[in-house]
């Protein structure tokens, strides 16, 4: 009868690769900073928006448990007979987004800017295996030869890196994952199995929630737009994206205006009692806005400003009362002022009210 195969010396085989790794981590250091800036500018440059980019070398005592790992097949011989060869992810990085639409946008991007020579949708192998677990896209890459042949680069151009892609909520099922202790369907208890599921379920049904709530705002936005282009005023309810619309038609772009300053307005236009730019267009209208601009100030204003100058002309002392800045007696005392330059320069100063079918005008 003959001898059973004797198992490999795990001791010797884990100490051997653990010198050699812990001679090339520098490396592999800067090989992680490499990917991680390639994938920042690739998706910069692109216009996707994501939650973050990580990129890191395989910590030492994940990298000691993957290469003492046996052969699932023989397990007398390592999984791993040359572990810097052969595992795969000594580079890793992570690419968390905040939407499920986004993920086929890294999609994209990673086959452009590397060499694919592997890519695992894990959300597959799961069903597959009856598994629990976090839904995520992983890569295996390499540089591509014009970023390889680079002197800046040339050092990395036989090393692979693993990249991994997932939203934020399948991002957050992957970290508490690695402290559940059960993998297979079969093992689980039926009451940990049915919050398994349902918590399963919450979190897909979550993620699609957030997609869909985007693509109806991106729906709502561009209907926004059209409606304004078409004169449609009022159906168009009064927020930051459909004002930055109706201003760049009305008063010309201004690319100096932010987001947030849009937002302001919008949130002032509500504060004022208007509902759709109907009202908004009605009231404005009989105020030329470089008159009024240079009227209050002397100089022609950016675009904001000089559409709150006819807001100041068209609805007078309603407008100092309403606006959040009216509790504030420098900026009252100032906006006194600046009405006063509106009458001496002939502007008839209103008391428009978003309420009232047409504005009145006072002497």
């Amino acid at each position: 009868m003959s001898n059973p195969p004797k198992s490999f010396d795990v001791e010797n085989h884990k100490r051997n690769a653990l010198e050699r790794y812990q001679r090339m981590r520098a490396h592999y250091e800067e090989f992680a900073k490499v990917i991680r800036s390639i994938l920042e500018e690739a998706l910069t440059s692109r216009g996707i928006k994501v939650a973050s980019v990580e990129a890191r070398a395989k910590p030492l005592p994940s990298f000691e448990r993957k290469a003492s790992e046996p052969d699932i097949r023989d397990p007398s011989r390592p999984k791993y007979a040359d572990p810097l060869t052969d595992i795969q992810d000594l580079c890793g990085a992570r690419v968390i987004t905040f939407l499920p639409n986004t993920v086929a946008e890294v999609d994209k991007t990673i086959k452009e800017e590397f060499v694919v020579f592997e890519r695992t949708d894990k959300a597959e192998t799961l069903r597959e295996e009856e598994r629990f677990g976090y839904l995520s896209v992983h890569y295996i890459v390499r540089l591509r030869e014009n970023r390889a042949s680079l002197p800046e680069y040339r050092r990395f151009k036989d090393n692979v890196a693993e990249i991994q892609v997932r939203t934020i909520l399948q991002h957050a099922w992957a970290e508490i994952e690695h402290d559940i202790q059960y993998k297979s369907v079969e093992t689980i208890p039926s009451s940990v199995r049915r919050r398994f599921m349902s918590l399963a379920g919450v979190l897909e049904m979550a993620d699609r929630e957030f997609q869909g709530i985007q693509d109806e705002d991106e729906r709502l936005r561009q209907v926004a737009r059209a409606s304004v282009r078409q004169g449609k005023l009022e159906d168009v309810e009064i927020t930051p994206d459909a004002l930055k619309a109706y201003l760049d038609a009305k008063l010309g772009p201004d690319g100096r205006m932010t987001t947030y300053s849009y937002d302001w307005t919008a949130r002032l236009l509500l504060r004022l009692g208007f509902i759709n730019f109907r009202q908004i267009d009605e009231c404005i209208t009989p105020y030329d806005d470089d008159r009024v601009s240079r009227a209050a100030d002397v100089t022609r204003q950016g675009q904001l400003t000089r559409f709150e100058t006819q807001l100041l002309a068209a609805t007078g002392e309603r407008f100092i009362k309403v606006h959040p800045s009216g509790i504030d007696y420098w900026w009252e005392g100032w906006q006194r002022d600046r009405l006063k330059k509106l009458k001496e320069a002939g502007v008839s100063i209103g008391n428009y009210e978003p309420s009232l079918s047409s504005p009145s005008k006072e002497t």
